[in-house]
């Protein structure tokens, strides 16, 4: 299937301004964070693949050496101050399903805010559970086509244990297990393909192709509530 990715947008949207470089750095910070009290406290990422993958994403958006290691150690301290992952369901214009991940350290402030975006849109928050059964948890990583033809992309996916490749305009959708999405972007960068976004996402079981409409509704939501400096990702049903 080749056609327009929501991913190849994604890719263009790193920090190009200060105010854009400090909020990357703000949600990579709470994700490292995040990822050590997540995983019970430990701090070393070979033994906590969460922990690796947010170290990753955070030498992506050129995070200081520094700045990272401080992250993580706050991921050991507890009580007032401490982050954790709060995931939020909700519907957009058109009842577009969502799901918004947080690293909050007042859940009420995020809630709040994170209603209020849904709200002001024409959507509502659901109750847990109510939107969560229509994704599935996957790695993506996005492979440059440069020539690549869709049968040597298959056959070097399924090398790399993917279970999934799509075809767009510019590159190639590469979707994995969770656990191996590390594992998998060693191989293609081994074997010299160019890796232009590895991310952790929500994958929809269904998705949905909106009017222009009821699209373009839903991607203005979907910046305001990126725009938030609890929301780490946002994922929707919307193709």
């Amino acid at each position: 299937m080749s056609g327009h990715s929501k991913w190849s947008k994604v890719k263009h949207q790193k920090a190009t301004t200060d105010a854009a470089k400090s909020q990357a750095f703000t949600k990579a910070s709470r994700a490292l964070t995040v990822a050590v009290r997540e995983g019970g406290g430990i701090a070393d990422p070979t033994k906590n693949f969460r922990l690796g993958f947010a170290i990753e994403q955070a030498r992506a958006v050129n995070m200081p050496k520094n700045s990272i290691e401080r992250a993580i150690e706050r991921g050991a301290g507890s009580g007032e101050g401490a982050y954790e992952y709060i995931q939020y369901e909700g519907y957009g214009p058109g009842g577009i399903a969502y799901l918004v991940e947080t690293a909050t350290d007042n859940h009420q402030r995020t809630g709040s805010l994170v209603k209020h975006e849904f709200e002001r849109a024409g959507g509502s928050l659901a109750v847990p559970g109510a939107v969560s059964f229509q994704f599935l948890r996957y790695g993506l990583i996005l492979v440059a086509k440069s020539g690549i033809t869709p049968d040597a992309m298959l056959e070097a996916a399924m090398r790399a244990g993917a279970e999934d490749v799509i075809e767009r305009d510019d590159v190639f959708e590469i979707y994995t297990k969770w656990t191996d999405i590390s594992v998998a972007k060693k191989q293609f960068s081994e074997a010299g393909y160019i890796i232009e976004l590895t991310e952790l996402i929500m994958r929809p079981t269904n998705a949905i192709t909106p009017p222009e409409e009821v699209r373009q509704k839903n991607e203005v939501l979907i910046e305001a509530l990126e725009s938030l400096e609890d929301v780490q990702k946002v994922f929707t049903a919307m193709e």
